[in-house]
């Protein structure tokens, strides 16, 4: 049985992505609306829109020398002795006997075929990414590029799969690791970085910041002396990143009857972070390296600890203009997000099909934003369960619409929606599939400098069909109020 409900909703959002695809060819076109724009600015003086910033000191680029220091043997052993040293870690703190691997153990998983395994969502959703990030933050740190760091990443989490367990080995975890974990860590490593070409902290500061980011960055730089330290150029990208600080209430509640095993809490503090690095349309800024461009999110709880953590990142591409006011880069993307609210918890390793782009309405008004479609191994359940291993995996179709229109750099409206639909195929024994929706929606006034307000409406609805309890749905919708700290480059808008 296929359940119509879910099907519609997939299609509404898919239509969306494909639709959004197109904003290239139709941005010349969008140029009719720019008089009306300007009638309605006319009306409503802006304030202190389009102040300058002090332009930032070019910084040398020194991948020639990272690239001579390299090293290939060093980033093999770090990860060697990071999964020996989290064995043994597991051993004292865990107990027998799942990681009481010995010579039978591995000779036994190199002989066993790959499954899926059934550790809580939390460890194998979260643990095992940030497991990966390691990984590839040791072979980014040692000087190797993005695809031989992808490389160490898969291959230390199949080495940790066969010898750092005694249960077979697992391909939802490999994935999650080994394509996950590089995702993830190479954001962490290009933020990490950044914070050193910071100018504005202390070197200690700097330091501290970085090596709290990606550990593995702070622990070469201080082990291998100068080998080491030279920080990997940003090529000074356009970046808009804000902090989120605020309190969160719900508007609406709804589960399955009978599914309810723990109540909800009605009101959460919440914690965000967000930047989006490399936006297109800055004169002379090139996409030729993965994560050029790409958005990193953070939020954490006080209800469920980790709310999300979401990363997603231009592969291969390439930078395209539409007239004089539109901007874009168009190319493949590849994402990591881990979702969960109190109803409901999905996360996703997949690749994407996209564009991002900017569109100068008028010169006080900017619209940004992105548009794919693609495809993710992923997993999903409910949050409300007596099992902390109920979810489901399965290969997802999914989508993402994101858009921020910018009024000068006074305030900006916020609109993201995604969408999952977990299928039967690679799924589990159990069978069924899941239509997820979530809508992100702020609206950001700045108040003083980078001091500003937000209002923001997090909608989130999952749909389920499982043969064993029929069709289920959950929605949940909050409201909250944050303080927001602005970035250097406030909302975002690309001067070309």
């Amino acid at each position: 049985m296929v359940c119509p409900r879910v099907e519609t909703r997939m299609t509404s959002i898919a239509r969306c992505a494909l639709a959004s695809l197109l904003l290239a060819s139709l941005a010349c076109s969008a140029q009719q609306i720019a008089p009306a724009v300007r009638a309605i600015e006319a009306a409503v003086s802006p304030v202190d829109t389009k102040t300058p910033e002090a332009p930032r000191p070019q910084l040398p680029d020194l991948t020639a020398e990272i690239e001579r220091n390299k090293s290939y043997a060093i980033p093999a052993a770090e990860i060697i002795g990071f999964d020996l040293l989290l064995n043994q870690f597991d051993r004292q703190y865990f107990g027998c006997c799942e990681f009481h691997s010995n010579a039978r153990s591995i000779r036994r998983n190199l002989r066993s075929s790959w499954v899926n395994d059934r550790d809580p969502f939390t460890v194998n959703q979260l643990g095992h990414p940030y497991q990966g990030s390691m990984y590839h933050g040791f072979a980014r740190a040692s000087g190797l590029n993005f695809w031989e760091s992808l490389g160490y990443t898969f291959l230390g989490s199949a080495f940790w799969e066969i010898a750092g367990e005694t249960t077979p080995p697992s391909r939802n975890d490999q994935i999650n690791t080994g394509i996950g974990g590089a995702f993830f860590g190479e954001a962490l490593f290009r933020i990490a970085n950044l914070a050193l070409e910071h100018d504005n902290w202390g070197p200690w500061s700097r330091e501290f910041i970085a090596a709290a980011i990606s550990p593995p960055v702070g622990f070469n730089r201080a082990a291998y002396g100068k080998r080491f330290r030279n920080t990997f150029p940003s090529r000074d990208p356009v970046y808009f990143s804000r902090v989120q600080l605020g309190f969160s209430g719900s508007t609406q509640n709804d589960g399955e009857p009978g599914t309810t095993t723990t109540r909800f809490r009605r009101g959460e503090a919440l914690a965000d972070f967000f930047m989006e690095y490399g936006l297109p349309g800055k004169p002379g800024y090139e996409y030729t390296r993965p994560f050029d461009y790409f958005t990193f999110q953070a939020t954490a709880s006080s209800a469920n600890g980790f709310e999300n953590l979401l990363t997603r990142g231009l592969l291969i591409g390439r930078p395209y203009e539409a007239g004089e006011r539109y901007r874009g880069v168009l190319g493949l993307y590849g994402n990591y997000d881990y979702i969960a609210p109190q109803t409901y918890r999905v996360s996703a390793t997949g690749l994407s099909l996209g564009t991002t782009g900017q569109y100068r309405i008028s010169e006080n008004l900017e619209l940004m934003g992105s548009a794919l479609l693609g495809v993710g191994y992923t997993a999903a359940g409910t949050i409300r369960s007596t099992a902390e291993n109920d979810f489901h995996y399965g290969v997802a179709p999914q989508a993402l619409v994101s858009a921020r229109l910018i009024y000068g750099d006074r305030a900006a409206i916020d609109v993201t929606a995604r969408e999952y639909y977990i299928s039967r195929l690679a799924a589990a024994s159990r069978g069924g599939h899941e239509n997820i929706t979530r809508i992100d929606a702020a609206f950001t006034w700045r108040v003083h400098k980078r001091h500003a307000v937000s209002i923001k409406y997090l909608g989130n609805r999952r749909d389920t069909y499982y043969p064993d309890i029929g069709d289920t749905s959950q929605k949940r919708g909050t409201v909250g109020v944050f303080y927001t700290l602005l970035g250097q480059d406030r909302f975002g808008a690309v001067s070309w």
